[in-house]
């Protein structure tokens, strides 16, 4: 008990409370079944892709990934800027927001010292992109897992959607990124050190983690069951730590906290949306289902995100507009992922992003990071929706 944490906690109580509600009639056991079966096939992608991404780091890819892109900048920040922009980027897409905040957060933390860089431009690399390049792919953020089933669509047809606002949320990101925590008068020094090329202990995890990535990520751009391709290649890459280095295999490489946090979080939502919260976002959003009324889903969702949590956020706006309102829908996406970086509690990705800064002593400016997260939120969201509609 003295080792859980306050997330361990709020996600027991979630749980508790859901379960409660269930119990004493508050929300009808059809309707919890009815949640509980939409996201028994989420769990279990959550379960696999957080196992291989976690056994991933342990196979040191994404420390050789991290420490060859500084080597490949030479010491120039504004490249070393693009390339750590773009792998963020690209975990979040491939392997979602939380592979991108719990395990490249310390990577990066690692990878500070070695070249001498400040760690304060790569770890808010990580916790901006984690959300913000989180639209592209249904498996970037269990919140597009959601839209992409309320929607009945298929990862391409997902992607071929979000792929102009994603852009642009990223493109957003980078430009805030830049001028507040990478630029010159702000990092504090000219050239960085290049790190020495990393020495790998076993390079039969090392290649087979890296395929095993690689084939997920194909899977899933095949369309495959994003849950069934997760699971194999966790399979396989559980199998070969079995064979190499079993010691590494270990029950807390499964995210209870998370798979708690979610199964309370589908109980606790559709009661509360059955005694007010319903209402008020349906007011909130209001009828209109494109123009002024994607813009107030966006809103509605950037700004619930921030005072409870964007996936609880996104549930309840959901709840309020018709599956056949693709605009407000995605809209609302944009604003609980985008929206998100405001506050430390917005996403559980930065809520764990903090506890990584808070053990590795990283002082972040609580003011400067909500000041600079309210800009990105408002012009990143405007931009994306304002996307979303040109290309609709």
């Amino acid at each position: 008990m003295r080792r859980l944490g306050v997330l361990d906690w709020i996600s027991a109580g979630l749980l508790t409370l859901g379960v409660l509600f269930v119990i004493t009639g508050l929300l009808p056991a059809a309707t919890a079944r009815e949640s509980v079966d939409r996201i028994a096939p989420l769990l279990v992608f959550l379960c696999a892709v957080v196992v291989l991404a976690e056994l991933t780091k342990e196979a040191q890819v994404f420390d050789v990934v991290a420490t060859r892109l500084a080597i490949v900048g030479r010491g120039s920040y504004a490249a070393l800027f693009v390339l750590c922009t773009a792998f963020a980027s690209l975990v979040t897409i491939f392997l979602n927001l939380d592979t991108t905040a719990v395990l490249l957060t310390p990577v990066m933390l690692a990878l500070a010292p070695r070249a001498k860089i400040a760690p304060l431009p790569l770890v808010m690399t990580t916790v901006w992109l984690a959300n913000t390049a989180s639209l592209l792919l249904p498996v970037s953020n269990l919140t597009n897992l959601l839209a992409m089933s309320r929607l009945a669509l298929g990862t391409r047809e997902f992607a071929a959607r979000m792929w102009a606002p994603a852009l642009v949320g990223v493109a957003v990101t980078m430009a805030f990124l830049w001028i507040f925590y990478w630029r010159r008068g702000e990092r504090g020094d000219d050239r960085y050190m290049p790190p020495p090329a990393p020495s790998i202990a076993d390079r039969t995890l090392f290649a087979v983690a890296a395929v095993a990535c690689a084939l997920f990520v194909a899977g899933i751009l095949a369309g495959a069951p994003i849950e069934v391709a997760a699971l194999i290649a966790a399979v396989v890459v559980v199998a070969v730590f079995a064979w190499r280095d079993r010691g590494r295999l270990r029950w807390g490489l499964v995210p209870w906290r998370l798979l708690v946090f979610v199964t309370g979080l589908f109980l606790v939502v559709p009661t509360l949306g059955r005694f007010g919260l319903e209402t008020v976002m349906n007011v909130i959003i209001g009828p209109d289902g494109a123009g002024d009324g994607a813009y107030r889903a966006a809103a509605a969702g950037a700004g619930l995100s921030n005072v409870v949590n964007n996936l609880p956020a996104y549930v309840a706006g959901e709840q309020v507009i018709p599956a056949a309102h693709h605009i407000p829908l995605l809209s609302l996406l944009i604003g609980v992922n985008l929206g998100a970086v405001i506050t430390p509690w917005g996403s559980l990705a930065t809520l764990l992003w903090f506890e990584w800064c808070r053990r590795r002593e990283v002082r972040v400016p609580l003011a400067k990071f909500m000041l600079t997260g309210a800009g990105l939120a408002v012009t990143g969201i405007a931009a994306a929706v304002a996307t979303l509609l040109l290309t609709t």
